[in-house]
């Protein structure tokens, strides 16, 4: 057999076997993989509504209305990617976590979940993604720049930089603007949705 033939047909095997093995950790991992991804988002909504016990898809969620909702609130480099609807344990609905990437971070995309209840309070907010520039962007990751959303009741926020004096407003991180302001919209994009969509008197 012609050898350059021989080499096609052994690589040939053992691509194949390599495939198959392949397809088979993938089953067996598939499951656990995914598990492990729904706990995680758990422990995400629960850290942004603590009020909560169970969370689960909202099934009247329709991304071209979200869009055209932030569309309407000037928000057009946000998008919902999904939101959660928050039962207590008694199965109350107490709120939603609704999360928001936003296109205009200084290094990529950023990810927020924001929980909201019932009220239209922002209980919580939580980073799921960020790439900012480490000493600068990055501090949006610390509990104190955070923390300033949480327990407010507005119908948006605005970032400053020479220091909040009401609840809609944020301090803005020192050097870092763009993602004050990519953070803050993230947060204000949840608010618009859930004020035309959730809230009782909703438009929608």
């Amino acid at each position: 057999m012609n050898k350059t033939i021989k080499n096609a047909l052994i690589l040939t095997a053992i691509t194949m076997v390599a495939g198959f093995c392949l397809g088979i950790v993938y089953e067996v991992t598939k499951a656990p993989i995914a598990t492990a991804q729904e706990n995680a988002k758990q422990e995400a909504y629960k850290a942004v509504l603590a009020d909560a016990e169970e969370f689960s898809a909202y099934e009247a969620f329709d991304a071209d209305d979200a869009a055209s909702i932030l569309k309407d609130a000037g928000l057009t480099s946000d998008i919902i990617d999904e939101v959660a609807e928050a039962k207590d344990g008694s199965g109350e609905t107490v709120g939603y976590v609704i999360t928001v990437t936003s296109k205009e971070g200084y290094g990529g995309d950023i990810k927020i979940s924001t929980g909201i209840d019932m009220t239209g309070t922002v209980k919580g907010v939580s980073i799921l993604s960020i790439s900012e520039t480490a000493g600068l962007g990055m501090k949006a990751a610390e509990q104190t720049f955070q923390d300033q959303f949480k327990d407010k009741q507005v119908e948006q926020f605005a970032y400053t930089k020479t220091g909040a004096t009401e609840d809609g407003q944020i301090d803005a991180l020192s050097g870092a603007t763009i993602t004050t302001n990519a953070f803050t919209n993230d947060v204000n994009a949840a608010l618009a949705y859930y004020q035309a969509v959730l809230a009782e008197g909703g438009s929608n």
